[in-house]
């Protein structure tokens, strides 16, 4: 657009996508919390996800502090990768049996989620984020010749 900077849209958009994004994952981590280990496993036994007790275990974790780590915008890059590799997970253990479409218990939502976590973890951060400052800092810190002294 001409005379607005679209640079200065960039930091709000990242931080809405970030926590809408982290928010989405918290609240399913929360659900698998709540339910609880043991049920959770027997849950995925009955859908023969691979592992069961690892994969619960896996899946609860990194959706809870994943969906945290989102919406502070820390560790992006290694946050989305995980998030993503656990939907890809869902995605072929769970949902490619019933196709695309999401009310089948197709693969749509979560081949959506695992791509917005990749775009969001490999975007730039945007000075709303924990990122933002943890890694100008170390740069900023660093020589020239990137002996850090």
């Amino acid at each position: 657009m001409k005379g607005l900077d679209m640079a200065f849209l960039r930091t709000p958009a990242l931080l809405l996508a970030r926590v809408a994004l982290g928010f989405i994952f918290v609240m399913h981590g929360w659900q698998k919390f709540t339910t609880g280990h043991s049920a959770l496993t027997a849950d995925f036994r009955k859908l023969d996800v691979p592992a069961p007790a690892a994969s619960a275990f896996f899946a609860t974790w990194v959706e809870l502090l994943g969906g945290i780590a989102l919406i502070l915008g820390v560790l992006l890059p290694l946050v989305g990768a995980l998030l993503a590799i656990n939907m890809i997970g869902a995605l072929v253990t769970v949902h490619l049996k019933g196709g695309f479409w999401m009310p089948d218990s197709g693969y749509e939502y979560v081949l959506a989620l695992a791509a917005g976590a990749l775009a969001v973890g490999f975007a730039n951060a945007g000075v709303l984020s924990v990122d933002h400052y943890l890694f100008n800092r170390v740069y900023r810190s660093r020589s020239v010749d990137g002996s850090g002294r």
